[in-house]
């Protein structure tokens, strides 16, 4: 009896900390919606940013491999 108290205290908690959750990721994505915007057009997009990423990534690993070549 004490377990099924304990467990729903427990769902009680855990419904709680979701709806603070919800609410305070709404309060932060209303305070972002005040800044500068920048066109579409102008921001490279998200693929773009993955495929510099990953080239970068090659580059340090090629060098990397290269130096423990020449050791």
């Amino acid at each position: 009896m004490a377990l099924l108290s304990v467990w729903s205290e427990m769902r009680v908690g855990i419904l709680f900390l979701s709806v603070l959750g919800l609410l305070s990721a709404r309060l932060v994505g209303a305070g972002q919606d005040s800044g500068s915007v920048i066109p579409a057009e102008s921001r490279p997009c998200v693929d773009c940013h993955a495929f510099e990423f990953m080239q970068r990534a090659l580059q340090d690993l090629k060098k990397t491999a290269y130096n423990l070549d020449t050791r």
